[in-house]
């Protein structure tokens, strides 16, 4: 079947098509099946992507230890082993796949995966673990209450704790985990922030609202409050928005797209009248602005306040690019960094922006940044379970081997996970670092 296909990719731009989750069709079993085995075929008659997460591998395992040794021979039950192990990080989609659309194959493997993992949720559901991970709103509720956070990280660091951890509840008890802290960034925002004018530039109004994100909130405060104060230093008024709850990432890759459409009803709403007031948005986390750019719009194609909100998100370092280049961006720095290694986040690559943030971070003087474009394997929580933690090490090693080779004196990804990830196996640096952060100590700023 594999060897009468033509092996000649499409030369135009990838394009997306719409989640037709809605559908009957997209809940129908056997159609699945169908358009599973149909992929699988292809990817088995091409295997370009063999180098990136384990569903591949796993997949052509399945295909050569079959009788046929071709994708008819293996057992559609097992079509479930490989979707398991993709994490949705799109980069099959984004810088392998030839047959991706407008190629008449029509391949988006991710969102193939997406429709499988929301049938199996639909008819299995999920583990108490995995429920519990992904409700990142209400772990991180828990572990911010005062004295709770000094304790469970406390906890987190005791090697007897993580393995009880490990064998009572499946986490990984070497899967570096984030550190609650009850002095949240909502807390600590009203220090910092200063009004400036609004002045537009380009597509910028000069004007944002930051989406803190349950991560930014909770565990990362810092980089949002380095965040403020380099877009403050650059005139560009910045707020947080409102209210948030967790964008919905971790249930997309859940499967849970009920639970995801319950996060839109409650965030776009109030994202969509902050763009009615003139404001931009935008989000420390990389998976966070992907979603509002990205998968949300894709889920709710019709839904005008969803579009709106699509069109006013930016990455950070998108958002002082396009300053940049009105002449909007300071580029009085009063520090050098040395080496950069920069991994550069997989939910980023996604957005299809450029290398924003290594061009920003170029401008300072004496500033040498070495770009890794490999995945760190972290995922949010592929790299936290116990059954997974050593596969998320295999896929990291190749950027953790050229951090080690430059020894740099500072290593940094827009995914602040990522690049816990990464320190946490590298042995030339022992701090991860935030590309905002590092761009405010360039600065000098207090």
């Amino acid at each position: 079947m594999s060897e009468n296909r033509n092996r000649e990719g499409s030369l135009e731009a990838p394009t997306r098509h719409p989640i037709d989750w809605q559908s009957e069709q997209f809940w129908n079993k056997e159609s699945l099946n169908d358009e599973l085995e149909r992929v699988f075929d292809i990817c088995h008659g091409c295997r370009r992507c063999v180098s990136l997460c384990d569903s591949f591998p796993t997949l052509f395992d399945l295909v050569d230890e079959s009788e046929t040794m071709e994708v008819d021979g293996v057992n559609k039950d097992d079509y479930a082993k490989v979707v398991e192990q993709c994490y949705l990080c799109d980069m099959c989609y984004m810088s392998k796949c030839p047959y991706v659309p407008p190629h008449e194959w029509n391949v988006d493997f991710p969102h193939l995966m997406l429709r499988a993992k929301a049938v199996q949720f639909k008819e299995q559901g999920a583990s108490k673990r995995d429920n519990l991970l992904t409700n990142t709103d209400l772990v991180a509720r828990m572990g911010t209450i005062p004295v709770v956070d000094v304790t469970i990280n406390k906890l987190n660091k005791s090697e007897g704790f993580r393995k009880t951890l490990e064998k009572s509840f499946g986490v990984h008890h070497r899967a570096p985990l984030p550190e609650f802290s009850a002095n949240t960034l909502r807390k600590q925002a009203g220090k910092v922030i200063e009004p400036q004018q609004a002045k537009p530039l380009g597509r910028t109004k000069g004007k944002v609202a930051l989406f803190t994100s349950c991560y930014g909130n909770h565990y990362d405060a810092q980089t949002g409050l380095d965040l403020i104060k380099v877009f403050q230093h650059n005139n560009i008024h910045v707020e947080l928005t409102p209210s948030e709850v967790c964008c919905g990432m971790p249930k997309l890759e859940l499967g849970d797209l009920q639970a995801v459409q319950a996060a839109k009803e409650n965030n776009i709403p109030m994202l969509y009248d902050l763009v009615v007031r003139g404001y931009d948005l935008t989000s420390t986390i990389p998976s966070c602005v992907l979603m509002f750019k990205q998968e949300l719009p894709l889920m709710f194609p019709d839904d005008k306040q969803v579009i709106a909100v699509k069109e006013a998100f930016f990455d950070p370092f998108e958002y002082l690019h396009l300053r940049h280049k009105q002449g909007g961006f300071n580029t009085e720095f009063n520090a050098e960094l040395g080496d950069v290694t920069y991994q550069v986040a997989c939910h980023l690559r996604v957005q299809n922006i450029g290398l924003k943030t290594r061009d920003i971070l170029s401008l300072i003087p004496n500033t040498n940044i070495h770009v890794q474009e490999r995945c760190s394997g972290h995922d949010g929580t592929y790299a936290v379970k116990a059954e997974t933690y050593d596969k998320s090490v295999k896929i990291a090693r190749p950027v953790v081997r050229k951090v080690d080779q430059v020894e740099p004196d500072y290593h940094a990804s827009d995914c602040p996970m990522a690049s816990k990830q990464i320190v946490h196996l590298a042995s030339s640096v022992d701090k991860a670092s935030h590309p905002m952060s590092l761009l405010r100590k360039a600065y000098g700023l207090d």
